[in-house]
């Protein structure tokens, strides 16, 4: 498994523009809201708890940031706990409103992420790693621990080794 450094090194060598940026700060969240909706709607009971889809890949995909990082697992889960429970709530007001809403936001999300990379001038990282998709959403969040100073040597690393990647 790749480090946290080579992993968000590997996407932000994609994402140097910081309208670039910017933009992915609203579509990245507004994908993984949109796909915990029609997730919400694949459930099993278990022992009287209902587990829906979007419970059972939030939680491999949270398992992956806890291994990365654990102080950035825990906000994720945050985030994750924030996007779920919404797209929890939209699922239940129907799959014709639940499927609008997907679709509004999938789209939207996708619009946003590709101006941004028009910005940037540069295809989006996804294209040479469909595994980037899911490194996007921690590397927002460790972003904006960067802007509040947090973890100041990942972020140095981070950068050096983004600008060698982009520049070779």
């Amino acid at each position: 498994m790749k480090s946290l450094e080579e992993q968000m090194a590997v996407y932000s060598a994609y994402h140097q523009d910081a309208r670039n940026r910017a933009t992915h700060f609203i579509g990245v969240p507004l994908i993984v809201l949109s796909l915990f909706i029609p997730l919400a709607w694949l459930r099993v009971d278990l022992a009287g708890v209902a587990i829906s889809a979007g419970m059972v890949l939030g939680a491999i995909v949270l398992a992956y940031y806890f291994a990365l990082d654990l102080v950035l697992g825990f906000a994720m889960l945050v985030v994750f706990a924030v996007l779920l429970w919404a797209g929890e709530r939209i699922a239940a007001l129907g799959s014709a409103t639940g499927w609008l809403w997907f679709t509004a936001l999938f789209i939207g999300g996708w619009i946003l992420q590709l101006v941004g990379h028009l910005f940037e001038g540069r295809r989006p990282a996804l294209a040479d790693n469909l595994f980037q998709i899911f490194i996007a959403p921690i590397f927002l969040c460790a972003e904006a621990f960067f802007a509040l100073g947090y973890k100041p040597r990942l972020h140095a690393a981070v950068r050096e080794r983004a600008l060698r990647l982009r520049a070779g």
